[in-house]
Parts: C-alpha cells; sequence; structure tokens
C-alpha cells in the first residue's frame, strides 16, 4: 500500500439490512428512493462505501435485481456527483436461491459484492446456507463482472475457509475481509475476540496478503469501532446493524452514524479516506 493510505480508514455505511423495519426506528430508509438519497446523505458525511441491501414492497429482505437497479439508477441521476463505492449484498434473503442472490451483480457489475464465506445459524430462527457450490459460483460471478468481494466472516472457519479458497484459486489475494461481530451464533462483539479474528487472518492469509474492516451489532457496535480504528481497520456503521444512536436513543439517520465515525477516526489522528483512496487501498478499478 502506498505509504500515503497508510493513515486513511474506509467508512462503510449500511443502511439498511434486511431486518430493521420502520416500527424499529422510523428513520430507516426502506424504498429504493429511500435508499438513494441516505447513501448520497452518507458519502457528503464521509462514507467511501454503500454497502445495500433491497426491501420489497412490504419491508421484508429481498433480493429482487429490479430493486438493486432501481436503486442505482435513482443514485446516479439524483447525485451525479456522488462516487460513492457501491457494494451490494448477495444475502438479503435466507430463503432465495443461489441464482436469485447473484443475478443482480451479473446485470449491474458493482465495484463490490459481498461474499459470505460459509455457513451458520442465522438469529436463532433460520439457516444461513452459504454452500461450497454456492461460493465457487459467486466467486465465478464475481471474476466476470470485475467485482470486488468482500469476504464477510461471522467467526474464525470462515477465515479459514476463505483460505482454502485462495489455495483452491477460487479467490484471490489480496482479500478484503468484513469481520462481522456481535451477531446471534456468530463471534462476539469484543475486543479480544476482534484482535483473535485479525490474528487468525494474519496467521492463515499473511498480514499483507488482506485488507480488514470490521462492525460490532447492537451494544457492541462502540467496542469494535473503537478497536478496529486503534488495530489499524476500517469500520463499517449503519442501521443495518443499530438502529441505536446510544443507549435508549434512536439515530435520526445514518448520516449520524457517518460523522460521529469520522470524528472518532480524526481524533484518534488518522483519516478518513475518499472513495478514490478506498478504490486503492481496495485495488478497485473504478
Amino acid at each position: 500500500m502506498d505509504k500515503a493510505l497508510k493513515n486513511k480508514r474506509i467508512i462503510t455505511a449500511a443502511v439498511t439490512g434486511a431486518w430493521p423495519k420502520k416500527e424499529n426506528n422510523p428513520n430507516v430508509p426502506m424504498t429504493p428512493s429511500e435508499i438513494a438519497d441516505d447513501v448520497y446523505a452518507c458519502w457528503k458525511a464521509g462514507a467511501a462505501i454503500a454497502h445495500i441491501h433491497m426491501r420489497d414492497d412490504e419491508g421484508n429482505g429481498t433480493m429482487d435485481h429490479n430493486k438493486f437497479a432501481e436503486t442505482v439508477k435513482l443514485l446516479n441521476e439524483r447525485y451525479p456527483d456522488c462516487d460513492i463505492i457501491v457494494n451490494m449484498t448477495t444475502s438479503g434473503d435466507i430463503y432465495a436461491t443461489d441464482e436469485t442472490r447473484v443475478l443482480h451483480v451479473k446485470e449491474l457489475k458493482p465495484e463490490m459484492a459481498s461474499f459470505d464465506c460459509g455457513s451458520m445459524n442465522w438469529l436463532n430462527f433460520g439457516l444461513f446456507l452459504n454452500s461450497p457450490k454456492f461460493l465457487e459460483m459467486c466467486a465465478q460471478v464475481f471474476k466476470d463482472t470485475n467485482t470486488k468481494p468482500e469476504i464477510e466472516c461471522f467467526d474464525p472457519g470462515m477465515i479459514g475457509n476463505a483460505a482454502y479458497y485462495i489455495k483452491k484459486g477460487v479467490l484471490e489475494a489480496p482479500l478484503h475481509f468484513q469481520f462481522c461481530m456481535g451477531c446471534a451464533n456468530g463471534i462476539t462483539g469484543s475486543v479480544k475476540d476482534l484482535l483473535f479474528m485479525k490474528e487468525t487472518a494474519d496467521r492463515l492469509i499473511g498480514k499483507d496478503n488482506y485488507t480488514w474492516s470490521a462492525f460490532g451489532v447492537g451494544h457492541s457496535a462502540m467496542e469494535v469501532m473503537y478497536a478496529a480504528i486503534a488495530l489499524g481497520g476500517n469500520i463499517r456503521v449503519g442501521m443495518e446493524d443499530n438502529v441505536m444512536y446510544s443507549k435508549g436513543v434512536l439515530a435520526e439517520s445514518n448520516a449520524q452514524f457517518i460523522l460521529r465515525a469520522k470524528r472518532v477516526i480524526e481524533e484518534f489522528g488518522c483519516e478518513v479516506a475518499t472513495p478514490d483512496e478506498a478504490r486503492q487501498i481496495l485495488g478497485l478499478k473504478k
């Protein structure tokens, strides 16, 4: 990495996810129009990456490729100056077929998309399945569309899976990890466990073969954010992971999370990466 970029920290805005609804926080963006406006506001506040999910007309998570296309179209039409990196989920509906989960990537060719490197029980009610067959197919789609995989890891075993896929040629280093901390049935959101995730990646992938980001869900959000910045990582914030800004206080907007993250990064003595700087750090081509 360029020495000038070593002090930069990337902020990812995860604006809606597949779960929170208006009854959880009336400020959660749900429609393509709301999501496009929210992504722009986050970019203005300092986010370099927007991690986006889609909702159906009832507000449930969906992998409808038309919703993704509409959101991107609105973002480009309304805000032509916005150069934020769009990072699309491939996991917005645990009941979607493998083909549905990647159709929008094939059609829209985003700069980044999520690659969930293993299966798990999801929030104690369902199965989050990412079979070897799906992951190999997904990786090939990413190669075909020049899409950078964001390797989402909910436990250390998923880092091991990524190491295996590098050896097999399914994934190519340098990787970019998103350490997902504090999710039900995944690793807890503590400094100790975040350090363990990083040390596992150092050992299995190699310190020079990956970049990383992290987020903590719910009450672990602040602890993980502070620790990630201190450890040299990047951060993700937003209502996908937490609808509360502080204990008992609903977040007013996703931009509110971005502005706090920016303050913390700067007060630590680092600088917030622009989208083009993030592209350099992650090896993307705009």
